[in-house]
C-alpha cells in the first residue's frame, strides 16, 4: 500500500484551524518581535535566551542546552550570542565543569534589558492573545501544546529541552 493511500487527510474543520493556527502563530510572533525591536532593538530570540538565562541558577547555561531549550540550532543560538555579547548583555566562558562546552551568562545589564523589555513582552501577549480569548480557551491552547512538545520532545531524547509547566 502506498502512503498516499494510507494519508488520512484533514476535514474541512481541521485545515481551517490549522491554518489560523499557522497565520496566527505567524501574525503573533511578527507583532511581539516588532514590539521588541521598536523599544530595544531586540528581536524575540535575544529576548527568550535573557529569560531563559535569567531562570537558571547563576544566571548561566551551557551553549548546547541553551539551544535546545530554545528549539533553534547551535548555529543560531551561537550566531545571536554573538550579537549579544557584543552588546554586552552576556559573556562567554569555558565551562567550569569540564572545560570543553562554553557557558553563556547573563550581565547585569542584560537582566536590566530583560527586567525592562519584560513588560513590552507582557503587554504584547496580552494584548495580542490572552486578553482576546477566555481562560477556558487559552488553557485549552496551553494543554495542546504541552501535548504537542512532549510528543515532539519524546522523540528527540538527545535533547535538553527545559520547560516549566
Amino acid at each position: 500500500m502506498s502512503e498516499q493511500t494510507q494519508t488520512r487527510w484533514l476535514s474541512e474543520p481541521q485545515q481551517r484551524a490549522w491554518r489560523a493556527l499557522l497565520l496566527g502563530h505567524t501574525l503573533l510572533q511578527d507583532r511581539l518581535d516588532d514590539d521588541l525591536r521598536h523599544a530595544y532593538d531586540i528581536s524575540m530570540t535575544e529576548y527568550e535566551i535573557l529569560v531563559r538565562l535569567s531562570e537558571r541558577e547563576g544566571r548561566q547555561m551551557r551553549m548546547a542546552q541553551l539551544a535546545d531549550s530554545l528549539a533553534h540550532s547551535r548555529s543560531r543560538v551561537t550566531h545571536t550570542v554573538n550579537r549579544m555579547e557584543k552588546a554586552g548583555y552576556v559573556s562567554r566562558s569555558a565551562s567550569p565543569d569540564d572545560g570543553r562546552g562554553v557557558v553563556a551568562t547573563l550581565t547585569d545589564k542584560g537582566m536590566a534589558l530583560l527586567e525592562d523589555a519584560a513588560h513590552v513582552h507582557v503587554r504584547g501577549v496580552r494584548a495580542n492573545l490572552v486578553d482576546l480569548v477566555s481562560e477556558e480557551d487559552f488553557a485549552a491552547v496551553g494543554r495542546v501544546f504541552d501535548t504537542v512538545a512532549d510528543h515532539l520532545i519524546g522523540a528527540r531524547p538527545e535533547m535538553e529541552f527545559r520547560r516549566s509547566r
